[in-house]
């Protein structure tokens, strides 16, 4: 017999916890209210003589407390509820023991990777994610419905930040920075006025986005387009200075020198301080501000000509990089950077490409900018140009009161994710089955998100001043309700998607790269995008079907659909699903044709998109990124590359490893010789297949091997 416990699980019959259980009660009774032994097995016999092949929990107790009652017993038959009502409030309220005391004993696994971002050894950072814990079993306990926890619980859905669903604060945003540096803000009751220089505003910026970050658990997004203002207010400022000075002493040339000089020392400095002050900030959530940094050069900007050099300022320090504990420069996680691509600048001989060059070949050592296409992207929203908040999610077209587009100042609320894989494994290659099942559960989807959205109004602009009174998000009153900036479509709320790939394969049997397949994909993602589009015609909600970047929920419902269903091949046997639309890691297929195969997706999924590709260290080769650049800005609306480039682990040298008079690798700062500690996949050519090395007997052959 089998007994299927309250968490759905199945184990197998053990009649001494009952013998146990009982016995409990037994002792906690007088003699003459106890039962013998005989009858506790007569009572075990008559359970085991039902001859069910499962049994729930709660009829095996439903059954002792009936024959308790039978033989009179009704003092033990009380003790026994008692005893079993305990047990019951002990689950329900004694859930974070092992999760929290695992964690500051550095042994929970899955909260300490669950985000690379966060150091979970750090004091400072394990008070979050204990907070979280707390956060996360209240949420399953008492905030969330059971059927959606279930869900969650058994990988049909993921119910994302649950760890910071106890208060009222939301996903990711795009920062209003414009209005706050134009009009002032204020942080921690302090007012701050707007600023009279680059170098003050670039200091008041990082505060913001500080702040910004630590009331709120996603990613934001700043136009730095808003920073060219007060790059040239340095420089009327250097003007007036250097005229008052000196007068007609010297000549004009020499005084805009002088000024030159002082401007680009203040740009330099400026760009120094966003860059260093967003890498050593700590923020609440125990980690440094999750940051996007919108580099683009709008035309009809009257400043783009100061945003030119503060772009080019921000490439340069960023190719540079930022030194670590041994002092060897590396890769800053943050801020990350996109890269728009327009007509002045996508390589066609435009006037801003050298800062495109500038780009690829930041790309090719820090695998940073990614890159949007303003060409695609007006063409998928309504001729518009705007940064991702974070940098996934997009928000949709919305126009204020003035009729006009608004894009910074908006956020999102929340995220749940579907599991489609699961859906096509219990379907079985039947269609018909398939459609229904995913229509239960985008239902259940539909509720989760509405938990989410229900758990933010009533929320007061007083719980974050810096997102709803100070200008971040919005300027409020104290104690007002943030609840009209639910509703409209100001803010989106989203609904994600792993494993498109699967699901194709379980469905077709062929990848969703073969027409067969395609044309399934295709229907079924216009299925979940006319889903999120038809709930916010009935609700007024934002809802947006978002390509999320989750990839440790990959790994999530990959592991939980093989715990239930067992090793498919192609599918759970991998031990991950693939990202949303994205074609598997592991198909032969160019950059070029990845890119124009999975654009047709991006638009579909208007909510949230990037695509990328694995490429091996460019930085031999510039010009055969360039060609995939310029590709990007005419084929697909986002795109990344993830670079693969030689690094010492002995000595953190993020570099080129060289070849030395012996034909060994080298680490040319430690002088490391150890192959088991370098990660070489260096290339010359630009050669986008699979990677190898090979030292030949001499440095020609060596060479040639490498380039071919």
């Amino acid at each position: 017999m089998k007994v299927t416990k309250r968490d759905g699980r199945i184990v197998e019959y053990d009649r001494n916890k009952i013998i146990v259980a009982i016995r409990k009660a037994n002792a906690e009774v007088d003699r003459y209210e106890q039962v013998t032994d005989e009858k506790i097995e007569a009572i075990v016999a008559g359970i085991e003589n039902t001859h069910t092949d499962n049994l729930l929990v709660e009829d095996i107790q439903d059954m002792i407390e009936q024959k308790l009652m039978s033989e009179r017993k009704y003092e033990l038959a009380k003790k026994y509820i008692i005893y079993r009502y305990t047990r019951q409030m002990v689950r329900q309220a004694n859930t974070t023991d092992d999760s929290i005391m695992s964690l500051i004993k550095n042994s929970n696994k899955d909260v300490m990777e669950e985000n690379s971002n966060k150091n979970a050894y750090i004091a400072s950072t394990q008070r979050d994610l204990i907070a979280g814990e707390v956060s996360k079993d209240l949420t399953k306990r008492v905030l969330l419905p059971e059927k959606i926890v279930k869900a969650h619980e058994d990988g049909i859905l993921h119910f994302h930040d649950m760890d910071y669903y106890l208060q009222s604060i939301f996903n990711c945003c795009l920062i209003n920075i414009g209005d706050m540096l134009e009009n002032g803000t204020v942080m921690n009751g302090k007012l701050i006025e707007s600023p009279k220089s680059f170098q003050v505003a670039c200091t008041v910026m990082t505060q913001i986005i500080s702040a910004v970050a630590s009331s709120q658990y996603g990613g934001q997004s700043v136009d730095i387009r808003h920073l060219g203002k007060y790059l040239r207010k340095s420089r009327k400022k250097y003007e007036k200075h250097y005229q008052k000075k000196y007068g007609d002493k010297i000549s004009k040339e020499i005084r805009d020198e002088f000024v030159k000089d002082r401007l680009h020392d203040e740009l330099k400095s400026g760009v120094q301080t966003i860059q260093y002050q967003i890498n050593t900030l700590m923020t609440t959530n125990g980690q440094s501000p999750f940051v996007t940094l919108f580099l683009n050069l709008d035309k009809d900007d009257p400043y783009i000509d100061e945003n030119a050099m503060i772009i080019e300022e921000i490439l340069n320090q960023r190719i540079e990089g930022i030194k670590n504990e041994k002092g060897v420069y590396v890769t800053p996680a943050f801020p990350k950077l996109i890269y728009v691509l327009d007509e002045h600048n996508c390589l066609k001989g435009g006037k801003y490409d050298y800062l495109t060059r500038l780009a690829v070949k930041c790309s090719a050592k820090r695998m940073y900018p990614d890159y949007i296409s303003a060409k695609k992207m007006r063409e998928n929203y309504d001729g518009n140009v705007f940064a991702c908040m974070g940098c996934r999610s997009f928000l949709a077209p919305w126009k204020n009161e003035k009729g006009e587009y608004q894009f910074e100042g908006r956020f999102n609320q929340g995220v749940v994710s579907l599991n489609l894989p699961q859906i096509a494994i219990i379907a079985n290659g039947d269609e018909e089955q398939f459609w229904t099942l995913l229509e239960e559960r985008l239902s259940l989807c539909f509720e989760a998100l509405m938990c989410r959205h229900h758990s933010l109004e009533g929320t007061l602009s007083n719980v974050s001043p810096i997102h709803w009174q100070y200008g971040a998000i919005a300027r409020l009153k104290k104690g007002e309700k943030i609840d009209k900036l639910l509703h409209d479509g100001y803010s989106s709320i989203s609904l994600g998607y792993i494993g498109l790939y699967e699901t194709t394969k379980l469905m077709t049997g062929v990848s969703h790269t073969d027409p067969k397949g395609t044309n399934f994909a295709l229907r079924l993602m216009k299925r979940l995008r006319l889903a999120c589009d038809t709930w916010k015609l009935e609700t007024g909600i934002g809802f947006a079907l978002y390509g999320t970047p989750a990839e440790s929920l990959c790994y999530r419902f990959a592991e939980i659909d093989k715990k239930k269903f067992g090793s498919i091949p192609d599918v759970t046997d991998k031990g991950y699903y693939t990202n949303s639309y994205h074609v598997d890691v592991r198909e032969k297929i160019d950059a070029f044709t990845k890119f124009t195969f999975e654009s047709q997706f991006q638009e579909i999924s208007s909510g949230g998109a990037i695509s990328y590709v694995e490429i091996p260290n460019m930085r031999h080769n510039l010009e055969a990124l360039e060609d995939v650049v310029r590709f990007i800005y005419e084929n697909i609306q986002y795109a990344e590359f993830n670079t693969k480039s030689d690094y010492c682990h002995k000595c953190g040298y993020d570099g080129e490893i060289i070849i030395n008079d012996n034909l060994e690798w080298e680490c040319p700062q430690c002088h490391n010789k150890d192959k088991s500690k370098m990660n070489v996949t260096r290339r010359t050519c630009g050669y986008l297949g699979e990677n190898f090395w090979n030292v030949g007997k001499t440095k020609e052959i060596s060479a040639r091997v490498l380039h071919l």
